[in-house]
């Protein structure tokens, strides 16, 4: 299992838009992806599961990815969000 913490930069937080980017992003990797945020945990490529956690901006999100190709999904997934989140 691959993990790392990002902290939402959007003004606004994880909302509609954003998180809609984020879960057709999650639905191209191979690998299991969830969000933890308050001890909520999301499922990244359902998401009403994504909104449901409410994340506002400068909260930490917790990634965990499990999976074949983890690593590889797990940098992806950093990178994407610093460029979107």
């Amino acid at each position: 299992m691959q993990t790392f913490q990002y902290t939402i930069k959007d003004e606004v937080g994880l909302h509609a838009r954003p998180a809609g980017m984020l879960t057709k992003f999650a639905q191209g990797c191979s690998s299991d992806i969830k969000i933890v945020l308050n001890g909520k945990t999301a499922d990244a490529k359902r998401l009403f599961s994504v909104m449901a956690l409410g994340a506002k901006k400068d909260q930490k999100l917790v990634f965990e990815i499990i999976g074949a190709q983890e690593q590889e999904d797990c940098a992806k997934l950093q990178e994407f969000c610093e460029q979107n989140i």
